[in-house]
């Protein structure tokens, strides 16, 4: 049987025991919080606390990119009732000021579990669409606490400016991960991502929603493989033939149903109880195969009832020790020729630990020179213009660093060699000319002009067989990814720290910004420069 509630903490329950956790997510509602919606699912999340084996309630920020009531308004009520409680944190919402007063907010009310995630395009809201704001990712959130964890500076204006730290806020930050990606380079940058995560100081992790025990277990393989692993929560969604059909028009991004679970959900839609016995059983299985594979919990939803989720612990709870490996082979819906980084393992639904033996065969040195002939032209050309002009080690940048030291001396000058930057970016990289430059870091490619979210830490967890959510092309991170590999650096792309684009830099020289020493670039440099001494 699962865990029951406990006023412990999620940090002393994941690094002080071994239990299996269940974390049940509710999502809030639009509209003041006394209206009826409202109070049925304040009413749910109280009566959580009641039920032996939940360990947490997870409340959600804006899911779907709708309006909704502050995860914490309800929150807060819990805390009171001794209930562990995760707030889900999005970034679309808020620019990087918005976000970091959010959170001396969320410290102030005692809540230390926060889910750190990038967030759903905006759809519907006041007067249509809302415009995102998307200033800082996922990454960067997890970065920002984690500074604000060992005390972010200061400025003491009574002390004549003098630098003070403050006071030191004491998050357990959370990350998310969707391993259920069917090309390789959208997986293998979700992996990337994941790991560069946990150097941001994830404590746990959550995966997103899917149906394949297989990506299940190979998420679990290859973060101890790499040696960054964490805590992590399998996300179970109690299905139903609605539900699957919509996932399978790919109705939440990042969430796909296949063909074939869509057509055994219909199947089972039409039994006198329309399928919930069988919806219910499956979320058991897939329960007891995350217990089996070795997560340290299941993170519900899919807004079910307190009956339902009842139910579905009670099925989990007699299911004899070794079943998990036959739901395990059951529950193995995959995208058409979908990629796994590992081997098959004893069943379908399992994977062994050898590295997929086609993959290895394309990093080998032949494969990568025929690969090669496929890069753009523009890539190559930056990759030429970036080791012989702002590599900081060359003659070239520093005879950049005093070309442009002399140039902004001018006005006249500055505003016709930054005309000249632009005609040479906008062409070649479709440049915004935000001042910040991330060419460098993602391959060439512009996330200012070519990711609607603007990441520069990796992917989003939206897209579908490479395509963006919002956007039918592909996605950037994916892009980078093929044009890196040829050249075997695709693994480092993402092994560095986060980045974090200055907004006052906008409409200025992004190429006297790398020069002179004011871009992410430069601070990223002087960084490593002061950790190395």
């Amino acid at each position: 049987m699962p865990t029951p509630a406990t006023n412990q903490g999620l940090q002393h329950l994941l690094e002080n025991t071994s239990n299996f956790l269940v974390a049940v997510e509710i999502e809030t509602s639009r509209g003041l919080a006394m209206e009826e919606e409202a109070r049925k699912v304040s009413d749910l999340a109280r009566r959580l606390t009641d039920i032996d084996g939940i360990s947490l309630v997870c409340l959600t920020d804006n899911p779907g990119g709708n309006p909704h009531i502050r995860p914490e308004v309800l929150g807060q009520d819990l805390l009171y009732r001794g209930q562990e409680v995760t707030i889900n944190v999005s970034c679309k919402d808020y620019n990087r000021n918005g976000i970091e007063s959010r959170l001396w907010a969320l410290g102030s009310m005692g809540f230390r579990n926060v889910l750190a995630l990038s967030g759903d395009y905006p759809t519907q809201g006041f007067e249509g669409q809302a415009q995102p704001v998307f200033d800082i990712d996922s990454v960067g959130l997890l970065e920002m606490m984690r500074r604000m964890n060992e005390g972010l500076p200061a400025r003491d204006w009574g002390s004549v400016g003098r630098e003070v730290r403050l006071e030191r806020t004491n998050f357990f930050p959370g990350a998310a991960v969707n391993p259920f990606k069917k090309l390789e380079g959208e997986l293998m940058t979700q992996y990337f991502k994941l790991a560069m995560k946990a150097r941001c100081g994830a404590g746990w992790g959550v995966t997103q929603i899917g149906y394949d025990s297989r990506k299940l277990d190979e998420l679990l393989r290859y973060m101890k493989r790499e040696n960054f692993e964490i805590p992590m929560f399998g996300s179970v969604f109690v299905l139903s033939a609605g539900a699957a059909s919509f996932f399978n028009r790919w109705g939440i991004p990042g969430v796909a149903v296949n063909n074939r679970l869509m057509e055994l959900a219909q199947d089972q839609a039409g039994s006198g109880d329309r399928g919930r016995a069988f919806f219910e059983e499956l979320a058991a299985k897939q329960i007891a195969v995350l217990r089996g594979l070795g997560y340290r919990g299941v993170y519900l939803s899919g807004r079910p009832r307190l009956d339902r989720i009842q139910r579905i612990l009670d099925i989990e709870g007699q299911f004899a020790g070794d079943d998990w490996k036959s739901f395990a082979d059951e529950i193995h819906f995959p995208q058409d020729r979908e990629f796994y980084f590992f081997e098959p393992g004893d069943g379908p639904g399992r994977s062994s630990d050898a590295v997929n033996a086609e993959y290895l065969e394309s990093k080998e040195k032949g494969a990568s020179r025929r690969a090669r002939i496929a890069v753009p032209v523009s890539y190559r050309i930056g990759r030429i213009a970036h080791s012989r002009a702002f590599d900081p080690k060359s003659l070239g940048f520093r005879l950049g660093r005093a070309i442009y030291s002399k140039v902004e001396k001018s006005r006249r000058l500055s505003r016709l060699f930054h005309i000249a930057e632009q005609s040479a970016k906008v062409r070649l990289y479709g440049c915004r000319d935000c001042g910040d430059c991330s060419l460098p870091d993602i391959a060439y490619l512009c996330p200012e002009s070519q990711c609607v979210k603007n990441q520069r830490n990796g992917p989003c967890g939206g897209t579908r067989a490479g395509k963006c959510e919002v956007l039918d092309k592909d996605c950037i991170w994916l892009r980078a990814y093929d044009r890196l590999k040829p050249f075997g650096e695709e693994e480092s792309m993402l092994q560095r720290p986060p980045v974090f684009r200055d907004a006052a830099l906008r409409g200025t020289s992004a190429w006297a910004n790398t020069f002179l020493g004011r871009d992410h670039h430069a601070k990223l440099r002087r960084q490593n420069e002061a950790d190395s001494k």
